[in-house]
This record gives structure tokens, C-alpha cells and sequence, in this order.
């Protein structure tokens, strides 16, 4: 018998901590049942029908990483969102079948001593693409705007710094003929506690949870609070967001490869199926819902 990480915390918040709505929810719930009543659907998609679509797709991604490496074009793809969104899965699904050489996974650590007195953005600069290639971070800059001021790890002045900054950052990201795709992928609080206890309970993925994760959960508020301000100062006409409801994994997974791909007008395109994402679950931050 193993043991859960950080003594079963996540168990232990289920049972003295949670909303009672969200208690039930997970108690009731089946394992394919959509937990949100808001979200559009009451189950996940067919398992059959969801691997067709990302068959077709990922013959997407490959027509696009070769008109990428062969045009010397550079996307960058952000893959933010609250703890156990599917960030992660989403990414997997995406790099699948791409050259290693040609898309790059970005998952930066903790800043050193060293990275916490530079600029801001210049360790994010270093990861951005050269010619033919595309990278996709796995959180971002975007940090500061939510984690950091949730756990209080940057002070108002350093935060309101990097909001004052990022329009330009981005601006110039973007006039420099790189491809930006910013996601946000959002989860239901039941359906975000449910995958958590999910990676409580199999010592395959303990590795997945970390003391932000097990802290954040009786601070959803505040998380709420700093996405909402992020989306207010950060979603522009040079640098939009794509929000994507992510409760279903499958659906979420498809809108987030159709997303990056509708960035980019590579050759051979099948725009019957990329441009077909679905809007009750994929748009801009009016899908946010901090409630």
C-alpha cells in the first residue's frame, strides 16, 4: 500500500473543507458525467468519435509543422489554465507525431537567484523560436499574473510592472512575424477537485501534484479574482485569448489543436475541419466564468 502525497490533503479537503455543492457533485457524478451544470454538455464526448477527429487532426499538425520548418515561420503556442485543466494532456496531443527538432515543450521551474533578478520576460525570451520552429510553453509569463499573486511570490509593484509591460512585450513578439497563440483552458471547482484526487490515488502520477496544487485548492477565490484581472489586462487585438471549457478533456483537447492550428494559414489546410471548433465551449474570455 503506498502512500498518498503530502499525508491524503487532497482526501482530506473533500471531506472537512469543500462546498457542499461540490461534495456532491463528485459523489454523484459518473466518471464520464460533466460536474458543472453550466458547462453545455452532460457528458464527455464518445471515445470513438473523439479519436477520429484527433486522427484527422494530427495529419493537420503535420501538413502545419512542415510548412513551419520549410517557410522559416516561428509559432508560439501558451497553454495556461487552473491547476489539472489538462494543460499537460492537451500539449501531448499536439506534439504527438511532430518532429522534436521542430516543436519544442517549454516547462520552465522555479526561478534561480540569478533569473529573479533579470528582466522580468528574458527567460522566456531565450526559449522563444527561431526560424521553423514552434515552441508551446506549458504555463508562461502569464505566471506572474495569477500564481505569482495568488501566493503572493512578486509584490503589487512587480505585478503591476509586468502588466504595464506585456502590451508591448507581446506587440513586439507579434510585429516580429511570430505566430502567438494564447489558450486558457478552465475547469469546473468539482471537476478540478475530482482529477486531483484522481493523482492522490495513483502513485503513477504523484509526480502531477505539487504544495501549490494541494494549497490552491481553499484558494479558488483568489485564483478567480487574478484570472479575471489577467484576462481584463492582457486580452488585446494583437495578442487574444482563446479560452476553452476543459471539464471534458476530449472536446478540450480537439479545441486547443484546432486553435493553434487556425493560426496559421499553412499550405493544404483542411479548413472544413479546423475551423469547425465549437463556440459553446471555445471563444474568448466572455466563455470565463469565475462563479
Amino acid at each position: 500500500m503506498f502512500e498518498k502525497p503530502f499525508d491524503g490533503a487532497i482526501s482530506r479537503y473533500l471531506e472537512e473543507e469543500a462546498p457542499e455543492a461540490v461534495r456532491t457533485a463528485i459523489e454523484d457524478g459518473g466518471k464520464r458525467d460533466i460536474l458543472d451544470e453550466s458547462y453545455p454538455y452532460d457528458r464527455w464526448l464518445k471515445k470513438s468519435d473523439y479519436e477520429d477527429e484527433l486522427d484527422e487532426l494530427q495529419i493537420e499538425l503535420v501538413k502545419c509543422q512542415r510548412w513551419v520548418r520549410d517557410s522559416g515561420a516561428r509559432l508560439v503556442a501558451i497553454f495556461e489554465g487552473r491547476d489539472s485543466a489538462g494543460k499537460g494532456g492537451a500539449i501531448k496531443r499536439v506534439t504527438l507525431n511532430l518532429n522534436p527538432r521542430v516543436a519544442r515543450v517549454v516547462a520552465l521551474s522555479t526561478p534561480t537567484e540569478r533569473e529573479r533578478s533579470q528582466w522580468y520576460f528574458q527567460r522566456y525570451v531565450a526559449d522563444l523560436p527561431a526560424a521553423g520552429e514552434i515552441t508551446l510553453f506549458d504555463r508562461s509569463w502569464y505566471n506572474r499574473g495569477v500564481i505569482e499573486k495568488v501566493f503572493g511570490f512578486c509584490t503589487p509593484e512587480e505585478r503591476a510592472r509586468f502588466f504595464s509591460q506585456l502590451p508591448a512585450f507581446e506587440s513586439t513578439l507579434v510585429s516580429e512575424g511570430i505566430v502567438l497563440v494564447k489558450l486558457w483552458l478552465n475547469v469546473g471547482r468539482a471537476e478540478q477537485l475530482r482529477r486531483l484526487l484522481a493523482r492522490e490515488s495513483d502513485p503513477l502520477k504523484h509526480w502531477k501534484l505539487s504544495k501549490i496544487d494541494v494549497q490552491g485548492l481553499s484558494r479558488w477565490d483568489e485564483y478567480s479574482q487574478a484570472i479575471d484581472e489577467t484576462f481584463q489586462r492582457s486580452h488585446t487585438p494583437v495578442a487574444p485569448w482563446t479560452v476553452i471549457r476543459a471539464d471534458d478533456k476530449y472536446r478540450a483537447r480537439l479545441a486547443a489543436i484546432r486553435a493553434v492550428l487556425g493560426a496559421v494559414d499553412y499550405a493544404g489546410k483542411n479548413h472544413e475541419l479546423v475551423d469547425e471548433n465549437d463556440p459553446a465551449i471555445c471563444g474568448g474570455p466572455e466563455l470565463w466564468r469565475p462563479a
